[in-house]
């Protein structure tokens, strides 16, 4: 999991502009994209944090600026969208996000417009974080800022990309890609984990699992997970899953193992790690991790406990042990973690969460 310096965060998380293309052939299932995007960024949380994102929406053919008039934006996508935002409202944003692409872009080669990839090149040159969810890749990659770097895209269209971008090292396996200053997802559920993903790294574990609440989507799924399952495991079969991953996470400050995992589910440890594996794309021990991870992010945000207490509740051990897997996965210390995202209105003064 990639971060930014942590001494380089903005007092708030700046502006998101989503980039939409007027095109009458997005398919449904990308609408999907765009509609998330708007639904994380594009909604304040006020119960969540007064520090949200200021929110564009930029479509050819409407004014630019905020006042520049009442331009209709992404007609083809039937949602009646209006935006006083063009393309050059892409301009000064802190993050851009291209939620998708017309069809034929990705199946015909059909070209993008070319004030389109300037506006990408142009935003992407004064240092905006560039973010695309499933066939945005390909506008991406037009614009030659996947260029030496690795992404992904939805894995149906993974081999397009490929052949058509080879300077891209392009990874059909992972649901995200976190590759700094760039940021890739595959489609549908992909693109709402990378989103929320953004969202952890700029205002904390803590609120992007509250929102992640809200929305009644997993917390936190790595980027490096599979984005399909093996499908010789019966889908019925992960619905018991639930609970023993329930029963894990409240559990969390012991020391559990794949058989203590796979005697609450009431299965072979080696039935267990098949299934877990199929589900998630992703080791029992490496899931585990995961959480034990996000509960000593949230913990150092919201309580005044010391390092060693956080190892301890959050089954990461000793204090050495949480420093080292925090540098590995977080890419800062804990107290560096801490000093960035922890709030006084967010610990209390027992220490409890």
């Amino acid at each position: 999991m990639s971060h930014r310096p942590v001494d380089a965060r903005p007092a708030g998380p700046g502006t998101v502009a989503v980039a939409v293309i007027e095109e009458a052939d997005i398919p449904p299932w990308d609408m999907y994209e765009l509609g998330i995007s708007c639904a994380v960024f594009g909604t304040p949380q006020p119960e969540l944090t007064d520090r949200w994102y200021d929110f564009r929406l930029c479509a050819e053919g409407a004014a630019a600026g905020a006042g520049g008039g009442s331009g209709t934006a992404a007609a083809g996508f039937g949602f009646g969208i209006r935006t006083p935002y063009g393309w050059d409202g892409l301009a000064g944003a802190d993050t851009v996000i291209v939620a998708a692409v017309p069809q034929a872009c990705v199946d015909e080669d059909l070209e993008l417009p070319a004030e389109f990839l300037t506006a990408l090149r142009a935003a992407a040159d004064a240092g905006a974080r560039m973010v695309s969810l499933c066939t945005g890749a390909f506008a991406l990659a037009a614009a030659g800022i996947l260029d030496g770097r690795r992404a992904t895209a939805h894995w149906a269209h993974t081999e397009d990309l490929a052949r058509r971008y080879p300077s891209v090292t392009v990874d059909d396996s992972v649901l995200y890609v976190d590759d700094g200053a760039v940021l890739t997802s595959a489609g549908m559920t992909a693109g709402l984990d990378l989103c929320l993903h953004i969202v952890r790294t700029d205002l904390g574990a803590h609120i992007a699992n509250q929102l992640a609440r809200k929305m009644v989507v997993p917390a936190h799924r790595p980027g490096g997970q599979a984005q399909f399952v093996d499908l010789s495991v019966p889908v019925t079969d992960d619905d018991g899953l639930a609970p023993v991953l329930e029963w894990a996470g409240a559990n969390l400050d012991r020391p559990l193992t794949v058989e203590d995992l796979a005697r609450q589910a009431g299965t072979s440890p080696r039935t267990f790690f098949r299934r877990l594996q199929a589900a998630t794309g992703t080791t029992p021990l490496q899931w585990l991790l995961t959480q034990r991870l996000a509960r000593a992010q949230s913990l150092l945000e919201t309580t005044d406990l010391p390092i060693e207490q956080i190892g301890e509740r959050s089954g990461l051990g000793t204090a050495a042990n949480l420093r080292h897997h925090f540098a590995t996965r977080v890419g800062v210390s804990p107290a560096d973690y801490r000093r960035a995202f922890a709030s006084a209105a967010g610990r209390s003064a027992s220490g409890r969460t």
